[in-house]
């Protein structure tokens, strides 16, 4: 078997699934419409994450559409709920999907995908997209804590902010803050926020939305950052292919975002195309194969669903948490 030729995902009886190829899984779209064009298809994938209409006819609409099911029968239960407490139905809890896996495996254009996908259904009109870097902590804060290195772990984030944000989301809280981040100056925007406004839908994106909190020892409650979702998706891929794709982003990078004079990476313009390379690979070995081994990995089976992708990007399999 050629080292590129993605693992099949099994069903070991922890985390029950079922797994469908692509060719089963492409067939549960049945009639739904395709509401996207090409042109806007390009426009929402991400650096050195190739997706084409074809992709998103064959993945992510069955997927928009299983959503869709979902959100609407949670909003049922949510309208039955409130009747049975009497309550006022002036409110409404947004559905929370996590999207996670891997650096370099493509989630931000999973995640704006199915953000334009879902807006387009009739009863989520409205559907939001935050990422977790900006609940990274700034960086003169890890540089303090000598963690820059750990950038990306899951001590790097203020994790007691993203659980006061997620509480007030589900809250059905409004206006609700959440700080933003910039790729060009690797940080953390001083003063930056993006405001979420109950949504019928929030996709939340990370490495690590997934991980379990580290249970304190003297019986404080500590929730998970997941205990928030109502469906949450990994994107899978062999290391080899992820190292390939991280890489090949970074050398697209030096020739674009590192000659950008505001760029935290301006610094590394200079260097060769060898030394880029090796850069690249240091990276990889270093902090981000460490990170996906110890920390993103193991948090796979907590997810609703996981899609796996070949060496070409195309997802391959699927797998859904039975319920």
């Amino acid at each position: 078997m050629d080292e590129l030729t993605p693992k099949k995902l099994q069903d070991d009886g922890l985390a029950p699934y079922r797994i469908f190829s692509r060719a089963e899984w492409a067939k549960l779209r049945a009639d739904t419409p395709m509401t996207l064009t090409a042109h806007e298809v390009v426009r929402l994938q991400s650096l050195n994450d190739p997706t084409s209409l074809e992709e998103v006819a064959a993945i992510y609409l069955p997927l928009s559409r299983l959503l869709s099911l979902y959100v609407a029968a949670t909003q049922g239960l949510f309208r039955a709920t409130q009747r049975f407490l009497l309550a006022e139905q002036d409110g409404k809890v947004p559905y929370i999907i996590g999207i996670a896996g891997s650096v370099a495996v493509g989630k931000s254009t999973t995640a704006r995908v199915l953000q334009a996908l879902l807006a387009r259904w009739p009863n989520t009109p409205k559907v939001d997209l935050v990422t977790t870097d900006g609940f990274l902590w700034p960086n003169a804060e890890l540089e303090r804590q000598g963690m820059m290195e750990r950038k990306g772990f899951p001590e790097s984030y203020n994790t007691q902010a993203l659980l006061h944000f997620l509480g007030d989301i589900k809250a059905g809280r409004r206006n609700v803050e959440a700080p933003v981040y910039s790729h060009l100056v690797y940080d953390v925007v001083p003063g930056g926020k993006q405001v979420i406004d109950r949504p019928d839908i929030l996709i939340v994106e990370g490495v690590n939305v997934l991980q379990p909190a580290r249970l304190p020892k003297d019986g404080s409650v500590i929730p998970f950052v997941s205990d928030f979702f109502d469906f949450s998706v990994y994107i899978d891929a062999d290391e080899e292919v992820l190292n390939n794709w991280y890489v090949t982003r970074w050398m697209r990078l030096r020739n674009e975002l590192f000659r950008d004079p505001q760029s935290y990476w301006s610094k590394y313009a200079h260097v060769s195309e060898a030394e880029a390379l090796q850069m690249a690979e240091r990276l990889w070995g270093r902090i981000n194969l460490v990170n996906l081994r110890e920390n993103i990995l193991p948090t796979r089976r907590r997810a609703s669903l996981i899609l796996r992708k070949g060496a070409d990007h195309r997802i391959e399999e699927v797998a859904l948490r039975r319920l």
